[in-house]
């Protein structure tokens, strides 16, 4: 009864997988035909590989966009940790007053639309002359992604033993020691979650990198809706630069997956 269970908890679990994971699939095989094949109406398995989308990506340029997605998502990341591990450590390990209060102000912050944002920000980069500039695009990615990290990095941190603070508190360890040699190493895959999720969030944003920026510091997601236009929708060359943009994060989540586990399973304990 148990093993008749357990196969058909397998096989519904790989249907739910491949569901999900052959529109990906389906991505990448596109990205190696022809505009011709890739827009049939009838589905086509076997056809003739090209690169032809991919030079494409080339002769537009693709990797200036790139590289400002890949700048403001390490800029943005590395501005969240830096403000997020003291904050939270504030929050859980040494606690201020109300701290309720002060997640929830936190968290508020995430309550307002994108868009009632927009016009202010703006104004304000316009006045300031930073408009289309990937380092002021960065700081509002960091502003967007440091609420969501700050409470993350309560949980991890509420997880560290408070025997192993008072532990190195008595062996005469100050601030500076206690949070860099004994907390943050003990939180490392909390760290390396939080980093992840940031850096995915700001790879993907879609709203104010179209309406912030205009030819500098565009970055990946605008490009690919330029694929789209009034003569039709180019799904060849489109499946190719959603591939091409789809790596690097793909590539972030298996290179740090024991991490980003280890991470989430930590925060969920209690």
């Amino acid at each position: 009864m148990r093993t008749t269970k357990g196969r058909l908890l397998t096989g519904i679990t790989w249907i739910i997988a491949v569901t999900y994971f052959f529109p990906v699939l389906w991505m990448f095989i596109n990205s190696f035909k022809s505009e011709n094949d890739a827009a049939s109406l009838t589905p086509k398995f076997i056809f003739t590989p090209t690169l032809e989308g991919f030079s494409r990506l080339v002769d537009r340029g693709m990797g200036s966009y790139l590289t400002n997605s890949l700048m403001a998502s390490l800029i943005s990341t590395t501005l969240v940790l830096l403000l997020a591990i003291p904050a939270a450590y504030a929050l859980s390990i040494r606690p201020v007053v109300k701290v309720q209060d002060a997640l929830f102000f936190f968290i508020s912050t995430r309550f307002m639309p994108a868009a009632a944002s927009i016009l202010p920000l703006f104004i304000i980069f316009k006045n300031l002359r930073v408009l289309d500039n990937i380092f002021a695009l960065s700081l509002v990615y960091a502003s967007m992604n440091l609420p969501i990290a700050i409470w993350m990095m309560r949980s991890f941190l509420s997880e560290v033993p408070i025997e192993v603070i008072e532990a190195s508190r008595i062996d005469g360890a100050d601030f500076e020691t206690e949070l860099w040699s004994v907390v943050l190493p003990i939180v490392l895959p909390g760290i390396a979650a939080v980093a992840l999720i940031c850096f995915i969030f700001s790879w993907n944003e879609y709203f104010f990198s179209v309406l912030l920026t205009s030819a500098n510091a565009k970055t990946t997601p605008p490009f690919l809706a330029s694929f789209v236009d009034g003569r039709g929708q180019f799904l060849a060359v489109l499946s190719a630069a959603s591939t091409v943009a789809a790596l690097p994060v793909i590539l972030a989540g298996w290179l740090a997956q024991k991490q980003l586990v280890r991470g989430l399973a930590m925060g969920a304990v209690k």
